[in-house]
């Protein structure tokens, strides 16, 4: 991060989380330790950790970080792209790790028809499965679906969701985020919404109401405006969250006030 931004974002006095990072990606080999201590320079209080990694049999990236540091949590879960690795015990093991003390959600889990890694057919049945298993757990959920609205949405109506989930890193439109929000989901905005042609983003973070929203940065990825195609980091959010603030009528700091305690109703009362 240059010296400029920085100063920028730590004057802004916010109080964010980051409600989806990556921070176990090899990109963060090298200075991890240095990109959380940006990210608290930046305001980042907490950041919940992904644990979907590079799939089964390994499930616990996240609780790695978790057990860590401090302020980081974590979800366990498989990825769409990793669902046709997923065996039986892959269940059995995710039943125990969900009731870790610092897993917060299950997932990232979903469907993805774009890059289709892995069989539709066997990234419905993973998917199902993952949406039992967090209705039993209690646990809200954290849905990564890209070219496969409608499945996704229909295998949700499904199940009874105790503490509903997250859209996570939303790409919808305002009647995406309206169906979304129907079936009581949070939606949750990354670097996209910065960028020039996200419009459609835009206006779905506009309507989303104040108490269902959230802000992200699926760092390594996707990067916000001025740091498009770099590598993401949590210290980055401070964009996103200047952005959201902007369209949304609002002080970044009432934005970072919202959205923390955002998350902290969704996600840590079922921790």
């Amino acid at each position: 991060m240059n010296s400029d931004a920085f100063e920028l974002s730590t004057s802004l006095r916010v109080r964010l989380v980051d409600s989806h990072c990556h921070l176990d990606d090899e990109k963060f080999d090298g200075d991890r330790d240095a990109a959380i201590g940006r990210a608290r320079a930046a305001g980042v209080e907490r950041m919940m950790v992904i644990g979907s990694g590079d799939g089964p049999p390994d499930l616990e990236a996240g609780i790695r970080l978790a057990d860590q540091y401090p302020i980081i949590y974590a979800t366990v879960g498989v990825h769409p792209h990793e669902a046709a690795k997923a065996t039986p015990e892959t269940f059995d093991r995710l039943a125990e790790l969900v009731s870790h003390p610092k897993v917060l959600a299950v997932g990232e889990i979903g469907l993805d028809y774009h890059y289709d890694f892995s069989p539709r057919g066997v990234q419905r049945r993973i998917f199902d499965e993952q949406l039992g298993l967090a209705a039993r757990a209690q646990k809200p959920i954290v849905i990564h679906t890209r070219e496969a609205w409608e499945d996704t949405l229909a295998l949700v109506r499904e199940h009874r969701l105790p503490f509903g989930g997250v859209l996570h890193c939303f790409t919808g439109g305002p009647a995406e985020a309206e169906q979304a929000l129907e079936l009581g989901f949070h939606l949750s905005f990354g670097g996209i919404v910065t960028f020039h042609k996200a419009q459609e983003i835009r206006d779905a973070a506009t309507i989303t109401p104040q108490d269902r929203l959230l802000v992200e940065t699926d760092a390594p990825y996707l990067a916000p405006v001025p740091y498009r195609g770099k590598r993401n980091e949590p210290a980055f959010m401070v964009e996103t969250a200047r952005k959201l603030a902007e369209i949304r009528g609002v002080t970044v700091e009432h934005l970072a006030e919202m959205t923390t305690r955002n998350f902290e109703q969704l996600c840590m009362k079922a921790s």
